[in-house]
């Protein structure tokens, strides 16, 4: 075989056969929309799981705000909320599990699925972790950045004077525009290299650079449609935050299982 017919037959093999990396299919609406739909499917399956695991979800984001409050650091309640749903994939770990055990017609024993969670711990998961904790608390501390460069001559002490300096100062509304185009850059990041490297992970026996890899690659192959996707569930977790985060109960295990579905849709 001569070095061009080689070249030529390289450019030909697919990111998998070369690099180990996953191949991705283009995903559509409609697309979104079935898995959507098994999604709901799944939780109505096995709604204690989704229960158990949106509780744990709930439990977190009151614990947060409550010791934001308890350590009078109100500022903080705003980029939490919104940077807390970035942190549901890897809440949903164990909801993955249910989703793939309901997919193969597999019995879903509480022990066995609680062990896949404890397993991940020496597996790639812990890594992934690491890197949205770390993706997560850049942001909190651009936030304060920000704080101290355009409202730090201000005083609030407390979420009620925080909230007034945003909505009827000059200083406020930068703070508003300039603060959401940071925080939409990290969702961006956080999004893109976690939408399908979890359940992919927990699937495969891939490392989390590659997961992280494919995730991007998912985007980029139909960035339309997982854009929407991702503000989708912004806005849906964030919806859920009004009755006391109780909607969480319902809304983390329906997008737990539809992400799963993604995956097993988008990742050849």
């Amino acid at each position: 075989m001569t070095s061009t017919e080689t070249e030529q037959e390289n450019t030909t093999a697919t990111d998998e056969e070369l690099y180990g990396v996953p191949d991705v299919n283009a995903l559509s609406f409609d697309d979104l929309k079935e898995c959507l739909n098994k999604g709901i499917s799944d939780f109505r399956k096995a709604p204690l799981f989704g229960l158990f695991f949106g509780g744990i979800f709930a439990f977190g984001g009151i614990l947060i705000v409550q010791s934001i409050i308890f350590f009078e650091k109100g500022w903080l309640i705003y980029p939490m909320l919104v940077g807390f749903p970035l942190l549901g994939p890897f809440a949903a770990v164990g909801l993955y599990d249910v989703s793939r055990r309901l997919e193969a017609g597999k019995p879903l024993p509480w022990n066995q699925i609680l062990s896949v969670i404890s397993l991940q711990t020496g597996r790639q998961l812990p890594y992934m972790a690491f890197v949205m904790l770390f993706i997560f608390w850049i942001w909190i501390y651009q936030i304060r950045l920000l704080v101290a460069l355009i409202l730090g001559r201000m005083s609030f002490t407390s979420f009620e004077a925080f909230f007034q300096i945003l909505t009827t100062t000059p200083e406020g509304w930068a703070f508003i525009g300039i603060g959401h185009v940071v925080g939409a850059g990290f969702a961006l990041l956080l999004f893109s290299v976690t939408v399908v490297s979890i359940p992919l992970i927990l699937d495969r026996d891939l490392d989390f650079i590659t997961g992280m890899i494919t995730s991007v690659k998912t985007v980029v192959k139909s960035p339309i449609v997982m854009l929407s996707w991702g503000v989708f569930v912004t806005l849906a977790v964030m919806a859920s935050f009004i009755p006391l985060f109780l909607g969480l109960l319902v809304v983390l295990p329906v997008l737990g299982h539809t992400t799963w579905h993604i995956y097993k849709k988008a990742v050849v």
